[in-house]
């Protein structure tokens, strides 16, 4: 029984970094689309937005059933809880990146302003934070994260950074006021998905030590 209980904790860590995976994935996509201008790789991370909304509802009900089947203690039910808060933080990067596929459209055709004004770059530091918290998740090992704080703190300037030099862009041309709003949009996008890696951060830290910490 035991060993039946650990196979299913690790089918369970299983589905929880495939979802990790598909909601990186989303978001990364997203992100070149809005480099290259692809609309149709933008259209086409709209059609994940149901397989992640899958995996979160079976991922939960996997918890719950291998709570009420098996009563885990100590670090098994830290990572049952742990899994079942992080599938929430997953969704919310999966449909951040899909309000940022949305955006696309509306920006392509048009030259870019400021080279698109850091974002790439945010996108990058967001999508290492986001790997290296799936990766800590995975291994049970908190070095990957060890600067994750250093990591927000980046990304939240980045974000002021952004916003900053999109309202120099609209006050020097009005015809630069929706893009660059649209740019500040989708610099508040990623820095929540920051925001969700560092949420992620935690509940590993409390996984692996039985400490509950606040990063942010």
């Amino acid at each position: 029984m035991v060993s039946k209980f650990h196979t299913e904790i690790a089918s369970l860590k299983g589905d929880v970094l495939a979802m990790g995976n598909l909601a990186q994935g989303m978001l990364g996509r997203s992100m070149v689309a809005l480099k290259t201008q692809d609309v149709a790789l933008a259209g086409t991370i709209d059609e994940k937005k149901q397989k992640l909304a899958d995996y979160d509802d079976a991922i939960e009900q996997k918890c719950l059933r291998l709570i009420a089947l098996n009563q885990p203690m100590a670090k098994d039910l830290r990572t049952i809880a742990a899994s079942m808060k992080v599938i929430t933080n997953l969704y919310r990067i999966g449909r951040y990146g899909k309000d940022i596929a949305i955006v696309v459209p509306d920006l392509a055709g048009a030259p870019q302003i400021g080279n698109l004004v850091s974002l790439p770059h945010m996108g990058e530091v967001v999508d290492g934070m986001i790997a290296d918290v799936m990766v800590a998740f995975e291994r049970e090992d908190l070095a990957p994260i060890a600067d994750i704080l250093d990591r927000e703190e980046v990304v939240d300037a980045l974000r002021y950074s952004i916003f900053r030099e999109s309202l120099t862009y609209m006050m020097e041309d009005p015809r630069n006021i929706t893009p660059c709003m649209n740019y500040v949009m989708i610099a508040r996008y990623l820095e929540r998905c920051g925001d969700h890696a560092c949420e992620i951060a935690e509940k590993v830290h409390y996984m692996v030590t039985g400490d509950r910490i606040e990063i942010r």
